[in-house]
């Protein structure tokens, strides 16, 4: 790693600029998940940049979880997990009830063509696991916090029967995202209820290989909750 080329930036850069230049060259493959960065004060000469600003820099890419910082060892370049990468802008949604109602319509579009391929994929495996999660939801259905999980496995589960690795990703950043809004809809009346017969509706379609059916049934599903959640929003809660 000492020999890869961070480059100079003015010694004056602010923390964010340092902190770009070091995720522009994971963007271009220079840094690589794993790879350990040179220690602080080498880092420092490299990039002609003062330490207290480099170590802001570095701080800030922990929090986003690009790098890890071990205490002793140095920082290294995480795994870039997408599920990691987005983590703390469920906090962000927490508190954003116009991002929230955003994310519910990207989850329209991507959730529905997922299930609408899902659908031309399914096999006989596919099916057994998926009455196997729709079960689950069913049994955790008097707790909120392990009816969540059961929901997320079976939109997961689905994102898995498209058979798109791209999609997948998608999907897992859009449920990272999700939870905040999944916990606020989960506790109210009705919801649990009513998803549980959304999903049975869906696996029914993935079940009959029916892609538009599958579609619709999504689509469905998604809109009850975002009534619920629109209702609760408006309703300042």
């Amino acid at each position: 790693m000492s020999t890869t080329d961070f480059g100079t930036v003015e010694r004056s850069a602010l923390p964010d600029q340092i902190a770009e230049r070091i995720l522009q060259m994971i963007k271009d493959r220079q840094l690589k998940p794993g790879d350990k960065l040179p220690p602080e004060r080498e880092l420092s000469t490299m990039m002609n940049v003062g330490r207290p600003a480099l170590r802001e820099a570095l701080r800030a890419l922990a929090l986003m979880n690009v790098i890890e910082i071990r205490q002793g060892t140095g920082a290294y370049v995480t795994q870039l997990d997408t599920a990691q990468l987005v983590q703390h802008l469920d906090f962000v949604f927490s508190l954003n009830d116009v991002a929230i109602m955003d994310l519910f319509d990207a989850r329209k579009i991507v959730e529905a063509g997922i299930a609408e391929l899902a659908a031309q994929h399914t096999t006989d495996e596919d099916v057994v696991l998926l009455e196997a999660s729709l079960q689950k939801s069913v049994d955790s259905a008097h707790d909120p916090e392990l009816f969540l999980h059961a929901d997320l496995e079976l939109h997961t589960l689905i994102a898995t029967i498209a058979r798109n690795p791209i999609l997948l990703r998608f999907i897992e950043s859009i449920h990272q995202l999700g939870l905040a809004s999944r916990r606020r809809t989960g506790r109210l009346g009705g919801v649990t209820e009513q998803s549980m017969s959304d999903h049975h509706h869906i696996v029914e379609a993935l079940k009959a290989r029916d892609p538009q059916a599958a579609r619709e049934a999504m689509l469905a599903h998604l809109g009850n909750v975002e009534k619920k959640l629109r209702s609760l929003v408006e309703g300042g809660g």
